[in-house]
């Protein structure tokens, strides 16, 4: 699957040039048979988060930490349900999902998705800026500044509200990282791990992007952080371990934690391969054991939606034998009413909002996944 360029960008290139009407039509391919499949699924994934908005404007999400294989509930979706609540970063990866497929807040189709939406995550922030519902963590913070970023110069009307957030939640972000250079599930651990970390350095990537300053000392001191979680020797030799302080540091990597391991020394600035170049090989090995075995798993979306944007930014040719794989695998799990399945995890509204998001990263329409 080569990697087309936005049809809209070749639209406007034609109109300037005023080509011949057989030229124009030369200029601008035809999608192809997969294309229209993918973007059938993205569609139908759409349909189904949609209508499973609250009133609240939030996805739930039931909220945990992974202990091992397992997840292990704080609070169940049906709880987030009783209290008329949601999970606000289940709901910022929704918001980016629409995000993602052209959708703005206020006008077209789901603008009014993504108002409701925007409005759950503002009133979930804290007068110290720290974005949470409950026992969310850190990683709700991050996909709360995600979304925010992206959709920041979106909305007239809430541009200031916006802004204010965002600076704030920028703010408590990189105060919270520890003197190692990483983040945990709380803020201001002593500990960290590259899979938290991956949220927050890419977080702050499009915060920057869009405009909000972030502190380079902050950058430096992750890159650091990940250059020292790279093993050295043995089978693994150029992955990352998990962890590099606390308990089982130095013991254990995986396919998740070498797909944010790249994803956030992207996000950082660092695109040398020599830093990360085995971390990518295994991600392209270890594709297929994830796909057969966690397929419904929480490791099988959060892995590859970090692995998708990895892969994303190596070569066209590298990048379509992945997407290729993927795209494939997605389309044929996708349930009949729109929706994909996360049994062990947040749940189906997380699943579905990577599954669309995923599918939308070789569009490149939401600036975070723009190489």
């Amino acid at each position: 699957m080569a990697r087309r360029a936005p049809v809209i960008a070749l639209l406007l290139a034609s109109s300037f040039a005023f080509p011949r009407a057989g030229d124009r039509e030369a200029m601008v391919a035809p999608p192809s048979d997969s294309e229209v499949a993918r973007e059938a699924a993205v569609q139908a994934g759409l349909t189904w988060l949609a209508a499973q908005q609250g009133p609240s404007g939030a996805w739930t999400g039931a909220t945990g930490h992974k202990q091992e294989d397992d997840y292990v509930l704080f609070e169940t979706e049906a709880a987030q349900r009783d209290r008329s609540t949601g999970h606000v970063g289940v709901t910022s990866l929704a918001g980016l999902a629409f995000l993602a497929s052209g959708h703005v807040p206020g006008r077209g189709r789901y603008g009014d998705v993504l108002d409701r939406a925007l409005d759950f995550v503002l009133s979930r922030r804290s007068e110290f800026g720290y974005v949470t519902n409950g026992e969310e963590r850190m990683y709700s913070h991050a996909f709360a500044v995600l979304f925010l970023a992206q959709v920041r110069g979106m909305t007239r009307t809430r541009s200031t509200e916006v802004d204010d957030a965002l600076r704030s939640a920028v703010a408590y972000l990189q105060e919270s990282q520890n003197p190692i250079g990483g983040w945990r599930y709380v803020p201001f651990s002593k500990e960290c791990d590259l899979s938290v970390t991956v949220c927050q350095v890419q977080a702050l990537r499009a915060a920057r992007a869009s405009g909000i300053h972030v502190d380079r000392s902050c950058i430096d001191r992750v890159i650091g952080y990940i250059r020292n979680s790279r093993i050295d020797g043995g089978e693994y030799d150029g992955c990352f371990y998990y962890k590099i302080t606390g308990r089982a540091a130095f013991t254990k990597t995986s396919f998740a934690i070498n797909a944010a391991a790249v994803t956030a020394l992207h996000s950082a600035g660092v695109y040398d391969a020599r830093e990360y170049g085995p971390a990518i090989t295994f991600l392209e090995n270890e594709y297929l054991a994830i796909q057969r075995h966690y397929p419904t798993h929480f490791y099988f979306w959060y892995g590859n939606y970090y692995a998708t944007q990895a892969l994303h930014m190596e070569s066209e040719q590298r990048f379509d034998r992945w997407f290729t794989r993927i795209d494939a695998d997605l389309r044929a799990r996708q349930q009949s009413d729109g929706r994909w399945q996360n049994d062990v995890g947040p749940g189906d509204a997380f699943a579905t909002a990577i599954g669309c998001l995923i599918l939308r990263i070789p569009d490149e329409i939401l600036p975070i996944f723009q190489s």
